[in-house]
This record gives C-alpha cells, structure tokens and sequence, in this order.
C-alpha cells in the first residue's frame, strides 16, 4: 500500500530536516574554516584553572574563532575538555579550531627567542636584551652581581660572567631577568658536567680558572682554528710566571674590545689587566664558546710565548720574543703584541 503524504506534511517534513542540517551545516562550517585571514594575532594568558567556556568566550571576543560556542561543542567531542592545559598562548585569525585546540593540548606556549653570541660579556648581553626590548639592561647586570643570586646559583665569584652558556633559548613572556639568568646558568651547568668536569680535574685548574682562560681565549680568537694555539700560550706563559698580556682583559668593563687597544688602555689599572697583574684575572671576562672551553681543557702542544695579529684577524705565533718583535714590527709596525 503506498502513503501519500500531503503536501502540508512533506513541508513540515523538509522543515524538519533542515532544522537538523543547519546546526551540523554550521558546525561543518566552523570546524574546517578560520575566522580570518591570519592578519588578527592575539596573546592569551589560559590561567590554571580557566574553564574551556571562559577560554572559548576570550578566543571569539578577539575575534581568533567565530563562535564560542561551537569551539566548546566541537572541544568536547574531541574529549579534549579535561586535557587543555594552562599557558600564555599566540593565535592567528587564521587557524582552524582543530590547529588551536591541538596546540593547547600539547602546552604549544608562546615563547620569544633570546640568542646569546659566543664570547659576548654580562655587559654586551645586557645591551643585546635591552636593544630587542626583551630585558632591561640596568636589571640584567644588577642581578648578574646579585650576592644573593650567585649564592642561590652556586657560584662564588663576583658576577655570574663566564657562567652563561651562549645559545638561544625559547623564553616565555613571563620571564624575567632573574630567570633568563638561572636558564642560561642551569644550561652552563649541564654542559660543563657533562663535557668538561670529568678532565679538568686533571688539569690542575678549577672550573672558575678554566672558564677565565676560555673567555680570554674567545675574545682573541677570530678564526675559531686559532683557540688551541691561543689556550697554548696562555698556558705556557703561567707555567713560566709570565704576565699573559691579554689586550681584551685590559678593556673589560670598560668597553667591548673590538681588535684594538691603546696605550692608555694598557697602562690603565684594573684588577683584569693581565699587562699589569700577574697570572690571571679575578674571573672571566666573557661567557665562553664550548670550543674555548675545549681549547683550554686539550691545547695545541707548543712552545709558542707570544702572538700578534695580522691584518686579516688571524695570528702570528712565536717562542722568543726576538721572534715576536720581528712580528710585530712586520704587522703592526711598532704597535702592541703579547
């Protein structure tokens, strides 16, 4: 028997229908669609705690997802309500809900890059934060010399130079200066551990004395190849009772030695001028490369004394200073050389 159906009904049938389909047309819509073009970048700080509707309700006042509601609906049926965790997140207008959701399921925090360079002092780091508006310089060398910080971080020197290990770390907008410290450190830290502490003990140099000579080291070496010859006179020149004549050592603190120092410099008297003290600085003058340290810990085997530099940064290296005043007279015709 066939039902005819009127065509009041077939209307209340079809409307029906639609009533079913709209919802899952929109929400088919809002789950493989971004509300935006990507141009709409926001920062979201998802406190502990923070309910998914609350989240949901800050991601469309900033307009990253069309609707709130859809974002719990769609959240919930991927059962990953309970497993949104906490953090200070940066959205695009452009991501589709399921990119968000993911990144806050796997904790994906917003983190800014901060790049230490090889060699570069407490002094060349405070400028480098300051200059990318992360840090403020005046904090960062305050707390470098922080007698409380230090003792916290086991170090007992005067400042935290040489003990901050250069490479770029990802920091959270929530880092501070004391924080980006205790990073650098831990990582210095780690390294030395397990790289260097298991030969400097036969060295007869402690960590604080290794660092100092691979500060040095980095600061006079332009071609990295040099560092083993460079940690060699060095070397020599301590077991000989020579001061080590270290031009950067006779600028530190004072500005960024770039190649070059005068006489005044040279005759300036500060605790790190190796032209006017005996054996080494009080501390490093740099945070060293892992080369530099490595430079110290296995040097070139030489009786290298002295070197000087030539025009294109690399080295002339001699063992008597007959030798080197030729050197010198032949590069720097009659200026300064170790």
């Amino acid at each position: 028997m066939k039902v005819r159906f009127s065509s009041r009904t077939t209307f209340l049938l079809l409307a029906v229908i639609l009533l079913l389909l709209i919802p899952c047309l929109r929400f088919g819509i809002f789950a493989f669609s971004s509300a935006g073009d990507g141009k709409n970048v926001q920062l979201f700080d998802f406190e502990q705690g923070s309910s998914l509707t609350r989240i949901a309700r800050e991601l469309e006042e900033k307009r990253i997802v069309s609707s709130a509601g859809m974002f719990v609906l769609y959240s919930r049926m991927k059962g990953a309500e309970a497993k949104v965790k906490a953090g200070y997140y940066q959205f695009n207008d452009g991501l589709l809900p399921g990119e968000i959701l993911r990144k806050m399921v796997a904790g994906e925090v917003y983190t800014r890059k901060v790049t230490v360079p090889e060699g570069y002092s407490i002094f060349q780091v405070g400028e480098l934060l300051e200059s990318q508006g992360t840090f403020r310089k005046k904090v960062f060398l305050e707390l470098c010399r922080s007698k409380t910080l230090l003792q916290d971080l086991g170090i007992a020197a005067s400042s935290v130079e040489g003990y901050l290990y250069p490479c770029t770390y990802n920091v959270s907008t929530k880092t501070d200066e004391a924080g980006l410290i205790r990073m650098m450190v831990e990582q210095s830290d780690r390294i030395y551990e397990e790289k260097f502490a298991a030969r400097a003990s036969s060295t007869g140099l402690d960590r604080h004395r290794i660092l100092t000579l691979a500060s040095m080291v980095d600061k006079e070496a332009v071609s990295p190849a040099e560092r083993p010859l460079i940690a060699s006179v060095f070397l020599n020149r301590l077991k000989r009772g020579m001061p080590l004549q270290s031009d950067p050592t006779a600028v530190y603190g004072i500005r960024a030695f770039a190649g070059n120092v005068s006489k005044n410099d040279i005759m300036r008297r500060t605790p790190y001028n190796t032209y006017l003290i005996k054996g080494l600085p009080p501390g490093p003058i740099g945070n060293p490369s892992r080369e530099a340290v490595e430079a110290v810990l296995a040097p070139a085997r030489t009786e290298y004394l002295y070197f000087v530099a030539k025009k294109d940064g690399t080295h002339a290296f001699t063992s008597t200073l007959e030798q080197h005043n030729q050197a010198v007279r032949r590069y720097l015709k009659g200026g300064n050389g170790r």
